[in-house]
């Protein structure tokens, strides 16, 4: 029986391409640099901020001075900005509610640095009682490692056969497999279907509501 729920956030509880792509054209726009439609931005994230914002960079001017320039100018203006287009996925609140209702502890582990996820997850779910909320962090290895599923399991004292992990990218899928626990893809996030499938996940779904028929 599924005890804990674990959640991925862009692309899985909230669309936020809007307002990472808004913020990051913002940022690259003041350097002279090209700017990129949504869909190139949904190929950019999954990998953390860095490698989000080094793929927005064309490629022969990648130097490590620039890319840690335009972090930290994107960081600034995504974080007041962090929520205008922002919205969760249809359905979301709905399934929060009802695992919440059912007594399943539930958790984010997202590859957004930390500050950004609880700022998200505060403004979209108040009151949702997560048990963790873990994005980047430093001298934390970002997913796919396992270690922050693994930090998720400690505090919810849940074991790996209780446990739902729950994505929209290759990325998910490889870190359930390398934490040892169920995978949930989700078709309505960034990635497409084919990824998912090809990273052999578990389950794929199309509605949020689809994941209490995985719980038993």
């Amino acid at each position: 029986m599924t005890k804990l729920v674990i959640f991925d956030l862009d692309g899985t509880l909230l669309n936020t391409i809007g307002d990472l792509a808004e913020s990051c054209n913002v940022v690259l726009a003041r350097k002279g640099l090209p700017q990129h439609n949504y869909a190139d931005y949904c190929s950019f994230v999954g990998n953390g901020i860095m490698r989000l914002v080094e793929r927005a960079i064309p490629e022969p001017m990648r130097q490590d001075d620039l890319i840690e320039e335009i972090r930290r100018d994107f960081v600034e203006h995504y974080t007041a900005n962090i929520a205008t287009h922002t919205t969760p996925y249809d359905g979301i609140m709905e399934l929060l509610a009802e695992l919440d209702r059912k007594g399943v502890i539930l958790a984010v582990a997202s590859n957004k640095f930390q500050a950004g996820t609880e700022k998200l997850v505060a403004k979209f779910f108040p009151n949702i009682k997560f048990v963790s909320v873990l994005g980047q962090r430093v001298s934390i290895p970002l997913k796919p490692d396992p270690t922050i599923v693994e930090e998720t399991l400690v505090v919810a004292n849940v074991s790996k056969s209780e446990t739902l992990y729950v994505g929209d990218s290759g990325i998910d899928i490889q870190t359930a497999q390398n934490a040892g626990v169920r995978s949930v893809g989700v078709s309505w996030g960034f990635r497409t279907i084919e990824e998912l499938s090809e990273c052999g996940a578990d389950h794929i779904i199309d509605h949020p509501r689809a994941i209490l028929s995985l719980l038993d």
